[in-house]
């Protein structure tokens, strides 16, 4: 452990689309940024595409330490720009994350709310820097294209991904009715039960099944890999079998009440690099963020202890 350096803040801000609530938030940390007399700078970001070249902007600014205002998304965006700005973790800024998106996993696995703004900036204030594992998500693309991306909490295929991908859209109709709007997305997917056909092996051992959800989850994979931490080298990856519809339901109702690997028909492995051959057609996330191009094959990996992180104290 190591204690910050925070003479200065670089804050990234990002706010949530068609939120007031967001802008509120901000509001907020900005007054207790102040009353705190911490000196810091602060951009705000034009869109998801925008966060990356930011990140990267800051980091060639020489700050230090690079606080995302925003949820997983942001924060894997972010992320993604050091990684490509700055190679050498050694020299890479630390990272660190005040809530304040549609989905705050990753935060919430540090214990902090975005319903306290002020509680996380006290919090991150009496923080420390530990090193935190990054994963790395080869993925080859249609026509032989690769790319990789960079990840803290999770890889999700099939079901999960594509509630994500609808809730996003469900954000414009339902704006901050939040509870309406997650339950929309899931019922709707749910009805529908997809499956995909996956095939992938772990330490020379192959498995082929066909799942309607799969998460590789080096953090809590919002709720499906709850064992999961992002310091021990290793994924947890979870895979639901397709169910019967009042299994699905019931499947839903264990993921909120937090024992989702209770229920029937999921298979658990614990590994520290897994290959996918064969992914399915359905919806791929990686930390919230959709895959827009459809993906042939994923190799995943940890990357242990890549990244430094303001942990929150208190």
């Amino acid at each position: 452990m190591q204690t910050p350096n925070t003479s200065r803040w670089g804050i990234l801000y990002c706010p949530q689309e068609g939120s007031r609530r967001s802008r509120r938030r901000w509001a907020r940390i900005q007054a207790r940024l102040q009353a705190a007399k911490l000196p810091y700078d602060f951009v705000q970001s034009e869109g998801p595409g925008s966060i990356e070249r930011l990140a990267a902007m800051m980091a060639a600014n020489g700050y230090r330490l690079i606080v995302v205002v925003g949820g997983d998304a942001a924060l894997n965006s972010a992320l993604n720009g050091l990684m490509a700005a700055v190679p050498d973790a050694a020299q890479r800024p630390t990272l660190a994350v005040i809530p304040n998106g549609l989905i705050n996993g990753f935060a919430h696995f540090w214990g902090l709310n975005e319903s306290d703004p002020e509680a996380c900036v006290d919090r991150l204030l009496r923080g420390r820097v530990r090193k935190v594992d990054v994963g790395a998500a080869h993925l080859k693309l249609h026509k032989g294209k690769e790319e990789t991306r960079y990840f803290l909490n999770c890889v999700n295929l099939g079901l999960a991904a594509a509630i994500v991908k609808l809730r996003r859209r469900n954000q414009r109709f339902w704006g901050g009715l939040g509870l309406l709007r997650e339950l929309s997305s899931a019922l709707m997917l749910l009805w529908q039960r997809h499956s995909a056909q996956v095939r992938f092996s772990i330490g020379g051992e192959v498995f082929e099944q066909r799942v309607t959800t799969l998460c590789v989850g080096s953090c809590t994979g919002y709720g499906q890999t709850p064992s999961a931490v992002p310091y021990n080298g290793m994924f947890d990856i979870s895979a639901v079998c397709r169910p019967r519809l009042l299994q699905a339901f019931a499947g839903l109702w264990l993921l909120i009440r937090g024992r989702f690997l209770s229920q029937n028909g999921i298979s658990v492995w614990r590994t520290p690099r897994v290959s996918f051959s064969k992914v399915g057609q359905g919806t791929i996330t990686v930390d919230s963020r959709p895959v827009r191009h459809r993906v042939q094959a994923i190799e995943l990996q940890v990357l242990h202890e890549a990244q430094t992180f303001l942990i929150p104290e208190g």
